[in-house]
């Protein structure tokens, strides 16, 4: 395997694990990515996802040059993404643990996570520009959504490298922690998501990736359709029906 799946109670971490390599994805890696992302989905004990990468010089580099020419037409490809995530949502959060490198597909894989906690060392780019290929798992659709036009065009055009300082203050990154303590922190902010009561965290976290897909109206109506539902399990109204007890407040 060319890359490493853990439990750690209730949390999934997938780590890339071809640190010789500068954690770049090939065929097999891209594959056994897709398959872990649809472990996790089907997991109903596991409840968050934390991706990172093997070692501090890189979270990943992006797709292995020596295999470009092989990467959209493996049995993952179109199912899933050429580099085996860009298609898939398990449904659930997912968190990027990023230290070093994040570059082409490798940035790719990160903006697919809900977020992204980086170390100081880490850097962003997409540095496919100087190999004269595309982002091809999402890129061009998902870093727009997250850090505006003109950046992702800034990003994506010139292949520029973005330190991690600049990424923090693009949004490009949620929390910034020393070298060495990203997928601490990750795991740590996996584990209180984990401990959230899950419908509501999950029907919100659907209307956000909603939002993205849909006019502002037509989200607003999903929002509602998935919430109601969310509101009248019976577990949601004995708790805040205790809780209405437990402050002396009248019920109903």
């Amino acid at each position: 395997m060319s890359i490493t799946v853990e439990r750690f109670g209730r949390v999934m971490q997938l780590t890339l694990d071809r640190p010789e390599a500068a954690n770049a994805v090939g065929v097999q890696m891209a594959i056994d990515i897709a398959e872990a992302v649809d472990g996790f989905t089907a997991d109903e004990d596991a409840r968050v996802l934390v991706v990172t990468g093997a070692g501090e010089r890189s979270f990943c580099a992006g797709g292995d040059v020596a295999e470009l020419l092989d990467i959209t037409s493996h049995p993952q490809a179109d199912r899933a993404g050429p580099l085996g995530f860009a298609r898939l949502d398990p449904g659930k959060p997912t968190i990027a643990a990023v230290n070093g490198y994040c570059f082409g597909g490798g940035m790719e894989l990160a903006l697919w996570c809900d977020f992204r906690i980086a170390a100081e060392n880490a850097q962003f780019g997409a540095l496919n520009r100087q190999w004269g290929v595309t982002l091809i798992d999402g890129g061009t659709q998902r870093l727009p959504r997250i850090v505006g036009y003109g950046n992702a065009m800034w990003m994506i055009t010139t292949g520029c490298r973005v330190g991690a300082d600049r990424a923090l203050q693009m949004g490009l990154v949620q929390e910034l922690v020393p070298t060495g303590q990203a997928l601490n922190r990750a795991r740590e902010v996996a584990q209180e998501i984990a401990d959230q009561p899950q419908p509501a965290l999950i029907a919100d976290r659907r209307g956000v990736v909603a939002s993205a897909e849909r006019p502002l109206h037509a989200g607003i109506d999903f929002e509602a359709i998935v919430g109601r539902g969310v509101m009248n399990d019976p577990t949601v109204v004995k708790r805040l029906t205790d809780h209405r007890a437990s402050r002396g407040l009248p019920q109903g």
